[in-house]
């Protein structure tokens, strides 16, 4: 079979199924089980494959039939300005994530941050913690995870991208393992609740780790942990970031008003136009 044949084979296989993405998801595998630049073999679809090179693709094909996120199968996820390794011990990073990594260095470039402090609650894959460390090479980065097998794939993601003396990682749940004051907290906790997370597409419900998308019964609990706790871990004038649903902007913006202990509070917008990210300033005590 020829490259062409084979991409629209996979191609009408996916659709079938109802995988929206489907012809872009045949061309990311195929490159993936060729070891091939995908726009190398775009170029010549005529080009022929092997028996063997086939049967390898058909059982990649196989598992994406079943929904499994070709995140998971190709093992690595763009983000930012470099790939992460991920695998079903994380959740699979999202461009919209990206938009709470900008806030962070806009915060860092307007208040004039010289070596600022981070610290991102929830790590998993390192996304966030190993953006703000690439941008800000003077900065001192923590980052936390409940999970012993998030840690490890972000730990790695740290060493593959020559960030791990800038990066502490350390596990625990939420705060309980943090010492110290942060000038930036940063954190995409989970926040699907009960009902929202029966209704997730397969791919992710039955891949992706339920604690870091499930949240309870409302979607607000972790903000609420997040909201009060963060106040004893920031400088005064520090900055809490949580990334948030697309329709929790007036809960979450409530829990951080009657919380008492923050201004300036906002929520940035991400490029389909949906709420994203919320932050607030702490306030000066006295």
């Amino acid at each position: 079979m020829t490259i062409r044949e084979i991409l629209n084979e996979a191609t009408h296989s996916f659709e079938a199924v109802g995988i929206p993405s489907a012809r872009l998801d045949a061309e990311v595998l195929l490159a993936f089980c060729l070891k091939l630049d995908r726009l190398e073999f775009l170029k010549n679809p005529e080009t022929k494959i092997s028996k063997t090179q086939l049967a390898d693709f058909k059982k990649i094909v196989a598992r994406r039939l079943k929904w499994e996120p070709v995140a998971y199968i190709t093992g690595r996820k763009e983000f930012w300005s470099f790939t992460l390794e991920v695998n079903q011990g994380v959740l699979i990073p999202r461009p919209d994530t990206e938009v709470i990594v900008e806030e962070a260095l806009n915060i860092c470039r307007t208040q004039n941050l010289s070596k600022p402090r981070i610290l991102d609650i929830g790590t998993g894959s390192g996304a966030i913690a190993l953006a703000l460390a690439r941008e800000l090479p003077d900065a001192k980065v923590v980052a936390t995870d409940i999970s012993p097998a998030a840690l490890i794939v972000s730990q790695k993601n740290a060493l593959n991208l020559g960030l791990a003396k800038q990066v502490e990682f350390i596990q625990g749940d939420l705060f309980e393992p943090v010492n110290g004051i942060f000038d930036i907290i940063v954190s995409n906790p989970p926040y699907i609740a009960d009902r929202e997370y029966q209704e997730l597409p397969p791919g992710v419900k039955d891949y992706e780790p339920k604690e870091a998308l499930w949240a309870g019964q409302t979607g607000v609990e972790f903000y609420e942990k997040l909201i009060y706790q963060s106040k004893n871990h920031l400088n005064e004038n520090g900055w809490l970031l949580l990334e948030i649903g697309a329709r929790q902007e007036e809960n979450v913006r409530k829990i951080m008003e009657d919380c008492g202990n923050y201004n300036s509070i906002d929520v940035r917008n991400d490029y389909a136009g949906l709420p994203r990210v919320i932050k607030g300033r702490k306030k000066v005590s006295g």
